[in-house]
């Protein structure tokens, strides 16, 4: 089987944001988005170029065009956010972004109504049905087919960086996991989701994706939702690892973070540089201690078991692409990275606002709304 690739012209970025919808009073999840759509859409029709309809009924996402910078893809999702809020406001309805809700029961949730989403259900059943999570996604363009999986199994070794950094699902229906990043598991139930096969080229992901299509064990290569992975429509390789952020502010930390590294990848594949790729045991194991300690995790760093702070990391990491984030112009956004470190990931903004009001989750609620619309300012 031949999968067509989209070559990109150089690192381009775009960034998927899945936005939850809220009743102001209640802080309950509302199944609004199908009337949300057809207000915002031109046409009445609920299309909308930026803004689409998710499984859930009380989620949309929120979609970027092709951008060249992290600042241009921060402008164009708090346009379309913009917009969408003004129509929410009118129906008492917040807007907030979070791996999981912290009060919501999946079981009382809508389902969007379209063949795929119920497809979805019908041959998942209850591990599609909870899926009541949320996250970012980011696209960083690619100049090449061959380089795609190689981008991706080097990218494996940066993934508790990711992940810590977005992680924001601590609570699930009203009670701490005691993970920082619940729905990284909860998504992990899926047959197709998760982390990916480490193949050895892009010959290898079209044979792989040609057995899955003809054993029934998918009907797109849509339905491949790996932590991280070749989007061969847009050109991209897609890092689907991060929690929902609740602010623009960390959606372009880890845009930077992403489109940097990508980049960095990218060209040593230029200059004849094979990409190292960890082994799966310790891709495995770290992305457990970021789901489980989130920037408290200490990361396994080579194969003797040698240990380091996930922050250590993290910070070395940014030190690292600084020449690359400048000629990319996006040396102020990756800077910000430091700061998130020391202002704490959201799954500890959470406890926090939990722990100084009882331990309820309401105000937890209120914080998310409060950083979706103020900001972090970092």
């Amino acid at each position: 089987m031949r999968i067509d690739f989209t070559s990109s012209e150089r690192t381009s970025l775009g960034v998927e944001w899945e936005l939850e919808l809220v009743d102001l009073d209640s802080r309950q999840l509302v199944g609004v988005s199908d009337e949300l759509l057809a207000e915002i859409s031109e046409t009445g029709d609920g299309e909308h170029p930026k803004a689409k309809h998710e499984l859930l009924q009380s989620c949309v996402e929120v979609i970027t065009g092709v951008c060249q910078t992290v600042a241009e893809a921060r402008a164009d999702l708090a346009g379309t956010v913009g917009e969408l809020a003004g129509y929410a406001e009118k129906r008492n309805v917040g807007l907030m972004c979070s791996g999981t809700h912290p009060i919501t029961d999946w079981s009382t949730q809508s389902i969007t109504d379209t063949e795929r989403y119920h497809a979805l259900i019908e041959r998942n059943q209850w591990m599609a049905r909870q899926l009541q999570i949320f996250g970012v996604h980011v696209h960083c363009g690619i100049r090449a087919p061959e380089k795609a999986i190689p981008i991706v199994n080097g990218l494996l070794a940066y993934l508790p960086h990711f992940l810590s950094l977005s992680a924001s699902s601590p609570y699930w229906i009203g009670s701490d996991t005691g993970l920082a990043s619940y729905r990284s598991k909860i998504f992990e139930a899926l047959p197709t989701a998760g982390l990916p096969y480490q193949l050895s080229g892009w010959d290898a992901f079209e044979k792989y994706m040609d057995i899955l299509l003809a054993s029934n064990a998918i009907e797109s290569i849509r339905e491949v939702w790996w932590d991280i992975r070749p989007h061969p429509n847009f050109g991209t390789v897609e890092l689907r690892i991060c929690d929902g952020l609740p602010s623009l502010d960390e959606i372009t930390c880890v845009a930077a973070l992403a489109q940097c590294l990508v980049d960095r990848f990218d060209r040593q594949l230029d200059d004849g540089y094979q990409l190292p790729e960890p082994r799966p045991w310790l891709v495995r194991e770290n992305k457990w201690r970021a789901a489980r300690y989130g920037l408290d995790a200490e990361i396994v760093v080579d194969n003797s078991g040698r240990l380091q702070p996930v922050t250590t990391a993290i910070t070395d990491l940014v030190e690292d692409l600084l020449p690359i984030a400048r000629r990319l112009d996006c040396a102020a956004e990756l800077e910000l990275i430091p700061k998130l470190l020391e202002r704490g990931a959201s799954y500890q903004r959470q406890r926090a606002a939990a722990a100084a009001h009882d331990d309820r989750l309401e105000p937890v609620v209120d914080l998310l709304l409060a950083e979706m619309r103020d900001g972090l300012n970092l």
